[in-house]
Parts: structure tokens; sequence; C-alpha cells
């Protein structure tokens, strides 16, 4: 092949792509152009001509445009250079137009055989960055910032279609809605005879307010119930309303409680406006300690704003009339204070604890509706549950007929309600416990020793049963029947008390020695010492610390000087020890029937009364309730 053959194959090679366009391919391809003399219609040459003019003005354009390959060909060296990024001595071997060795055909291309960049043989080589902290930081703080924006718009939207407020009308929502007055009547609550006595002038001046401004009184805004839990708090409110016939809104604290800045507030707003509209009417706020606890600094904005609406609505500039607030708490000490002034809480009503005769009162409620055997005396029940609110009692009437429905009888027996009572204060019979015969043996003497000693001792309490059954913690127990309807115990009445504590450690010496007694009167001795501590320094019953009260917490005793401590010491264990000789006399003179009553549990497990009092000679005595 001739040198033009060549170099036009050159041409050709460089123009279809077939190879890459560095630096000497290039310088190749241009000089190919000028031995087949197509460089003065390229547009390569049009490229030099502007280049040239640029460097060496319009004499040196007109030399290179002749499209000669002489010296207007070799006199852009450096141009060549600049315009393809060739150094010098390329450039001008590329432009140079003859004299020079014969350009190679399309073999003389270093890479004329390689294909084209991009190729699977010669790939693109393509590196990652990875992105810095600060850029993954800022997007995850978008991504979070979004997310929560959606929550709470979303959560915003359930609250308003749930609770009345821009996308509903206030009076749309149903918490909002008044209430009848119910069916619930003064004679449906029991037990708390005193507050219903309050609770009448109440309703006295929702059926006839007139009655009572007359004479430019005031009548009262809010009423507190203060009370344990259970003790009918909330059905006194609903009794207010029935007896009265006056609507009766109903909100618990906690439903103003919000995450939401102001939403609490607007609930108040709209619950009080509502009850405007049905006035005369009462409105019961139940766990008002929820939101109306006291303020501190360090509260967050929507509480302390949920608070200042509900102070402002009880007391503000917008007058209230015809609305009573009745509000119920188990813990008045923690509300605040500008919540509880007159004007907007005016009476503190006291919901106590149900005495026997309210307790009473109540069983025959809820006994009412269950079917309850024939004869069934509750007077013994109601003498066992002091300390049960009114819910503890409807508990114990529902368990007893669950546990008659179970064991396939017709009707309630006293057995069930009796079984429904000491499952509920002391927890299920442990029946299954396997229990040496000799620790059986030492618990009915250790519960019989209680019996006896509280059956033959002055100020004790009327027994009720002793059992050898395990009931939680407890491997037997022997259970009493306290007065309630005392408020105050004499003296009499506690030393017999730390008798009967004693009585079962005593009953374990004298029945098996001195050196088998075991660990089980340890919750006997807490209480006995307790007490006689209480004796000592709260009542006023120690010969030689006299008529003094010490105080009642431990940091009271540690303010005692060493000789009042150690005073107070030694009386409380000639208390103790007293009543431990007391029993140990008593226990003794009733040797025989202490080992007739322990045979006896041995046999049955468990006795009431009139069978521990059949066991010792005593005739059958029957339990009142105001025994």
């Amino acid at each position: 092949m001739n040198q033009s053959g060549a170099h036009a194959e050159v041409v050709e090679i460089f123009e279809r792509g077939a190879v890459e366009h560095s630096p000497d391919n290039v310088a190749q391809y241009v000089t190919a152009l000028v031995h087949t003399g197509r460089l003065s219609g390229h547009e390569v040459s049009r490229t030099l001509a502007e280049g040239l003019r640029a460097t060496h003005g319009p004499a040196a354009a007109r030399g290179a445009g002749a499209g000669a390959a002489g010296a207007g060909a070799a006199r852009p060296e450096g141009f060549l250079g600049r315009l393809f990024g060739l150094p010098a001595a390329q450039a001008s071997r590329g432009a140079r137009a003859g004299g020079g060795p014969a350009a190679p055909p399309a073999a003389a291309f270093g890479a004329a055989a390689a294909p084209g960049v991009g190729s699977r043989a010669n790939p693109v080589v393509v590196q990652m960055a990875e992105p810095t902290f600060g850029t993954t930081a800022w997007r995850t703080l978008r991504s979070m910032a979004g997310f929560v924006l959606v929550l709470s718009f979303v959560s915003v939207l359930i609250d308003e279609r749930a609770g009345g407020g821009v996308l509903q009308g206030m009076m749309q929502n149903p918490d909002l809605q008044p209430r009848g007055p119910g069916a619930v009547k003064f004679d449906d609550v029991k037990g708390v005879d005193e507050a219903k006595g309050e609770l009448e002038e109440i309703v006295d001046y929702l059926r006839d307010p007139g009655k009572f401004t007359r004479l430019g009184g005031r009548l009262p805004k809010g009423v507190l119930l203060v009370g344990p839990p259970g003790t009918g708090k909330t059905m006194l409110a609903r009794a207010i309303a029935g007896e009265a016939g006056v609507p009766f809104f109903y909100a618990s604290g906690s439903e103003f409680e919000e995450m939401f800045v102001g939403v609490g507030a607007r609930r108040v707003r709209d619950l009080f406006s509502a009850a405007r509209k049905a006035a005369p009417c009462i409105v019961f706020l139940d766990e008002i300690d929820a939101v109306g606890g006291r303020r501190n600094p360090k509260d967050q904005q929507y509480a302390r704003m949920t608070l200042n609406q509900l102070l402002v609505e009880l007391d503000g500039f917008k007058a209230s009339e015809g609305i009573i607030v009745v509000a119920a708490t188990n813990t008045p000490d923690t509300l605040d204070r500008a919540l509880v002034r007159p004007g907007r809480f005016d009476r503190n009503i006291h919901v106590p604890l149900p005495d026997v005769k309210g307790r009473k009162e109540i069983l025959d409620v809820y006994a009412g509706k269950v079917k309850l055997a024939p004869g069934t005396d509750l007077t013994v029940l109601a003498r066992g549950t002091s300390g049960m609110s009114g819910a503890d009692l409807a508990n114990v009437v529902n368990v007893g007929a669950l546990k008659a429905a179970r064991d396939g009888r017709e009707a309630v027996t006293a057995g069930d309600l009796e079984y429904a009572k000491e499952r509920i204060r002391f927890g299920s019979e442990r029946r299954s416990a396997v229990i040496p015969e000799d620790q059986k043996r030492l618990v009915a003497f250790h519960e019989g020793g209680h019996a006896l000693v509280g059956l033959f001792t002055d100020g004790a309490p009327a027994l009720h049963k002793a059992s050898i059954i395990p009931r939680g913690p407890a491997g037997g127990m022997t259970m009493f029947l306290p007065d309630d309807s005392r408020t105050m115990a004499t003296r009499k009445q506690l030393l017999a008390q730390l008798d009967m504590m004693m009585g079962g450690r005593v009953a374990e010496e004298m029945a098996f020695g001195e050196s088998e007694v075991t660990t089980g009167a340890w919750d006997d001795l807490r209480k006995a010492t307790q007490m006689a501590q209480a004796m000592v320094t709260q009542y006023g019953f120690s010969e030689r610390l006299g008529n003094m009260n010490l105080g009642t917490n431990p940091e009271a005793y540690m303010a005692l000087s060493d000789h009042d401590k150690q005073i107070i010491d030694q009386e409380t264990r000639a208390l103790v020890n007293g009543a431990y000789e007391r029993a140990k006399r008593l226990l003794t003179r009733h040797r025989k029937d202490l080992e007739a009553l322990a045979e006896a549990l041995v046999d049955k497990e468990t006795l009431d009364a009139d069978q521990i009092r059949a066991i010792c000679g005593l005739e059958a005595k029957k339990v009142s309730l105001t025994d």
C-alpha cells in the first residue's frame, strides 16, 4: 500500500471512531489530513486559521489558509499543543508537511485494535463519594421533621373529629351533650348518710334557686367530694342530678390532658359553654387531681394553661350562675390552693368508708340483685368486712355468686359469701400444699392459742373462726369481728389485743417446749411491738412517761434524748412481756380446752365461733351489729 492510501486509511479509521482520541492519535490524524490534501477544506483548517488569527495576526492566518504543507502549516507548533493538549514536539510532527517518514497504516495507531471508551473491554471507571456526616445528619433531621409534622396534623385532625372543635361544632361532641337526670336517687346510695345530708341542700337549690338568694346570700358553686376509692363519690354526684331533675355533664380530669398546648384549655371552655346553655345543671369532674394539682414552675405549659382555664371558669370574669360543679378526688392534699378556695369549691364533703351499719345496708342492696338462699343473714358478713368499701362489698357478693354457680347450687349461701370475703381479703386457700403432720399440729396449737385467749379475755373482740388452711403467706389464721362502730379504743381493749397476739407463741411453747417454737409468730410479735410502742409514745399509757405524745414518725423518735429512748424501750418491753405472762396464765388454766381445740382443728381444719365455744363448754353467742 502506497503512502496516500495509508494516510487515507488513517483518516477513515479516526473519523469512524474506531480509535481513542488520544494526543498521539490526533497528531497522526492531522498529519494524514495534510498528506491527503484534505486539510484546506477540513474543519481542522478553519480551527487552525481562527487560532492563528488570534495568535499571530492576519498574516499568519493567510499563510495557514493556503493549504500548503510547508511553512504555513509548520508555524503553529505551540498552537496545536494548546488546541489538542499536546507537547510542542508532538504538535510539530503532526503539522509537518513532508520530509518525515511515511505515516503508518491503521496499525500505526497505538489503540487501533482497542475498542472505544465505555465498552466492556474498556469500561468507564466511576467512583462513588460517600456522603459526609453533616449531609447525613441534615437528611435525617429533615426526614424526622417532616414525619413529626405529618403526625401532628393527623393527631389534631383525629382530636378535632373525636373531641369536637373547629371541624365539628361544640354541641356535636357526644361528651358535651347533657345527660338526663338518670334513675339514681339518694335512696340508692347506702353507707354515706352524713354526705347525703350535706348534699340535700344542693338539691334544694337546684330545684328552687330563688329561695336561697332572696336575702342576698350567694349559693355555693362547687362541691368537692373527698374519700377513699370505691366509697360512692360518683354515685353521689349522679344522685344529686337524679334528685334535682337537672342535666348532668360528666368529665374526667385526664380527658383535659393533652400533649398539644391549648387543647386542654379549649376542652374546659367547651364544657362550661355547653353547661351554661343547659343551666341549671351539674358538671361532675371525676379525679380532678389529674388536672388540678399544685402548680409548679417546672410544669409543662399545657398543664398550667388547662388549670388556669378551669380556675377562670369556676370563678372568673364570666358568670356561671346555675352551674353546680361537683368534683371527686382521693388525694385532696395534692390540689392547688387556688382551686379549693371559697368561691370555687365552697364545700368539702368527706365520704368515708362505711361502718358496720352501712356495710349491712350495702350488702343488702347488692344481695338483692342475686338469688340469695332463704334465711341467709348478712350481719356476720358485715361485721367481718371492716375496712371494705362499697366497691369491695359489691365484689364480695359477685364472687360469692360465681362460686355458687360453679358449685352447681341454686342460690347463694352464707358460706359462699364467707368464702368470697376470705378470698378477697386473705387470698385463695392453698389446699394443694403438702403440710407435714407435725407442722399441722403446731399450726393448730398456735391458732388455738389465739382463739382461746380472745375467747376468755375481757375486752377482746368477738371470735369469728379459726382455720389451719394456708392462705397466702400465712399457715393459718384466727379471725375476730371488731366493733368498728367505736372510734376510740380503751386501755383494756388494747391490752386484750396484746394478749391475743402473744397467745400463739405461748401455745407453741406449752405444747412442744421452748426449744421447738417456730418462726410462725414473727408477724404477731411485730404487731405487738408496734402497738405497745404506740401505747407508750402516742396514747399516754405509760406510767413512767405519763400523758405525753412523743411523735408518730421515726424522725421524732430519733430527736429524743437517750434517756427518753431508754424509757420507751423499757416500757414497750414491759407491755409485751406482761401480755405474754397473762396469756401463759390463761392457757395454763385452759390446757385441756387448748388440746381439744387443736385436735378438732387438725381433724376439721376450720372451726367457727359456735363450734369453738361448744368445745370449751360455752353456750353459742348470737352476733349482732351492736356487739
